[in-house]
């Protein structure tokens, strides 16, 4: 039986990350390697790179807006990741390689990834002291789940229409849903994979601290 290989430690996984020819997350001195996106995952994302690079040069200049190319780094879970789109309007948090104060966090999430999106990733996230929202976009349908950090807590709103607005605070951004989804083709109502029993976790108050879940 060959021996387990040893935890890598943050160090030697950012100098090996830095070398390897695919994108792997780091778990808690575990990788995990990224599969390839869809196209409609592709041009989701670019939307939101797109509009909010758009709302960073209009009035938010102090912002920086990061597409999946760049880590944030959680160090209560001792986890990097790679989100769809960061946001950071630190002018302190200026390592080359990953944030660690993002105020705004994107994931478009698939069948395959929806489980991880709302539960291991979630809740790294909130313990995000910088962070003001978590939103994670459907790749196949119309809806967004969009969790704010209000006064008595993490609150959690699923959007589903064409004008249901997704916002940023720190950015000063507002996008509809007809936005995020522009020139997407989504799956035809029927078509697309059945909910899995993970979609009832977005209303489970034992993960990462209290949430409710409304409508928009």
């Amino acid at each position: 039986m060959e021996p387990k290989p040893a935890p890598l430690t943050p160090s030697e996984y950012l100098d090996r990350e830095g070398r390897s020819p695919i994108k792997r997350e780091y778990v808690d001195g575990e990788v995990y390697a990224m599969s390839g996106a869809k196209r409609r995952h592709n041009l989701i994302a670019a939307n939101l790179v797109y509009r909010a690079r758009g709302a960073s040069v209009i009035g938010r200049q102090e912002c920086q807006v990061f597409g999946s190319d760049m880590k944030v780094y959680v160090e209560t879970h001792n986890s990097f990741y790679y989100p769809d789109l960061s946001v950071c309007c630190d002018a302190s948090d200026r390592n080359e390689l990953f944030l660690v104060r993002p105020c705004f966090i994107v994931e478009v999430t698939s069948p395959s990834t929806a489980s991880i999106d709302r539960r291991e990733k979630r809740a790294a996230y909130w313990t995000l002291e910088s962070l003001r929202e978590y939103a994670i976009v459907d790749q196949d349908r119309m809806r967004v789940e969009l969790y704010r950090r209000e006064s008595t807590g993490w609150r959690g709103y699923i959007l589903d229409q064409a004008d249901d607005v997704v916002e940023s605070s720190c950015l000063g951004l507002r996008l509809n849903l007809r936005q995020i989804y522009e020139g997407v083709e989504l799956l035809p109502p029927g078509a697309a994979e059945p909910e899995t029993p993970e979609y009832a976790a977005v209303s489970d108050t034992s993960q990462a601290g209290d949430a409710s879940v409304t409508g928009p």
